[in-house]
């Protein structure tokens, strides 16, 4: 069932452009689907190391405003990532494709525990020099594996698929 699914994707215009029928689309799906994990990651990961005590110098509530721009980036991240799924649905037929999507997945569980338990609200009035509670230090933790899981999985895809 997943092979009909995946030759109906690759039949649509959209498939057969991602695909190379326009030569320019998956070079800017690949550096898109970059420039959105990087950001991603990067506004993420600074506030998950703030709550690990790496900076603790900073006040939490600023380094939160960077939360818009996390979501941006996985934003495109997820519109990218359809682009190149559509390009050669085939190769994504393997357990590294499974072991990123469930990343990806138990990363945004995680996030949403964390926002909707109210322990965002405990960790952000937390000022500089302060600590967070410990439950938000184990939420972090797990982001930014789960997160690390996401990019190595993803590139796990190369090399089990032969794509170089």
């Amino acid at each position: 069932m997943v092979r009909y699914y995946s030759n109906l994707l690759h039949a649509t215009h959209f498939g057969s452009a991602a695909a190379g029928g326009v030569p320019w689309l998956p070079p800017v799906f690949a550096t898109l689907h970059f420039v959105g994990m990087a950001l991603l990651i990067g506004c993420v990961g600074i506030i998950d190391l703030r709550m690990l005590g790496v900076g603790t110098g900073l006040p939490i509530a600023p380094l939160q405003r960077l939360l818009p721009w996390g979501a941006l980036g996985f934003g495109l991240s997820v519109f990218s990532g359809v682009g190149v799924y559509a390009g050669n649905p085939r190769q994504f037929q393997s357990w590294a494709f499974f072991f990123k999507m469930l990343c990806v997945a138990l990363a945004g569980l995680n996030a949403l525990l964390f926002y909707t338990s109210g322990l965002h609200r405990r960790a952000n009035p937390v000022g500089a020099g302060q600590a967070v509670p410990m439950a938000a230090k184990l939420s972090a933790i797990a982001s930014l594996l789960l997160w690390f899981g996401v990019i190595f999985w993803g590139q796990m895809l190369s090399f089990l698929n032969d794509t170089f």
